[in-house]
């Protein structure tokens, strides 16, 4: 597979003195599903922001083989303008690339219809639940056609049955726009339903004690989560992820 970014010897500290990452070495495949885990506080959401150009590492560098990707961006938090539709809360990024209203108006509402939410184009986010503001995040990070999706625990305070639909959703957005995704998650479970590749980091700083390949299908299949190589793999992250806590203590 094509590595689309590399990372080597990254680290990166905080003016407190904390240092949250690193070093890693890590490189990520065009068309992979890569999950981050690992305990609170261990650098996922740092490496993250690292790797979208948020943050800029205390040593080491970010190498980009095939010049920089398209990067679209899912908070924790859907981060939407409360005063403004969800039509417009997507075409933000278009508004700051000035694409033209009639097209960033077209895209915004086709991008919403892809996330499930055709027919609350006009609805603002407190008219909203939590699981459909999310899907307004993640067509907002979608209606710019990134090519690396970076995502942040978008799915950590939903209920179990919106984060179930939200993860078989995101998988097929995954599978059609045949894009790269780096998700941030505490949850084995999740990580090993989603990825195609698991990175497990150990506690403060975090550095990655294990990177485990899945067994899932190319296409999506909620069964998955019924299968026997779907227990295989999660116990193999589950070990993998009190390994490192434990040699880390």
């Amino acid at each position: 597979m094509i590595t689309i970014a590399s990372l080597r010897g990254v680290t990166r500290s905080f003016a407190n003195g904390v240092t949250a990452l690193g070093p890693i070495d890590l490189d990520i495949r065009e068309g992979e599903f890569l999950s981050l885990l690992g305990p609170s506080g261990c650098g996922k959401s740092t490496a993250l922001r690292v790797i979208a150009g948020l943050l800029v590492p205390t040593a080491g560098a970010i190498s980009w083989p095939q010049g920089k990707s398209r990067i679209g961006f899912v908070f924790q938090d859907p981060t939407l303008m409360p005063w403004a539709i969800a039509r417009d809360n997507v075409r933000l990024p278009l508004d700051l690339a000035r694409v033209p209203r009639a097209e960033s108006d077209h895209r915004a509402q086709a991008a919403l219809a892809r996330v499930g939410l055709a027919g609350f184009e006009d609805a603002y986010p407190r008219e909203l639940s939590g699981g459909m503001r999310m899907r307004v995040s993640i067509a907002r990070a979608l209606v710019a056609k990134p090519e690396l999706l970076l995502m942040d625990e978008p799915f950590a305070a939903l209920d179990e049955m919106t984060r179930q639909e939200l993860n078989d959703d995101l998988l097929r957005l995954w599978h059609d726009d045949g894009l790269t995704v780096v998700f941030v998650t505490h949850s084995v479970a999740e990580s090993t339903y989603l990825s195609t590749r698991t990175v497990v980091l150990t506690p403060r700083p975090g550095r990655i004690a294990a990177d485990i390949p899945m067994s899932r299908a190319p296409e999506p299949d909620p069964s998955y989560r019924f299968t026997p190589a779907f227990a295989a793999d999660a116990g193999r992250v589950s070990t993998a992820l009190h390994r490192a806590a434990k040699e880390a203590a």
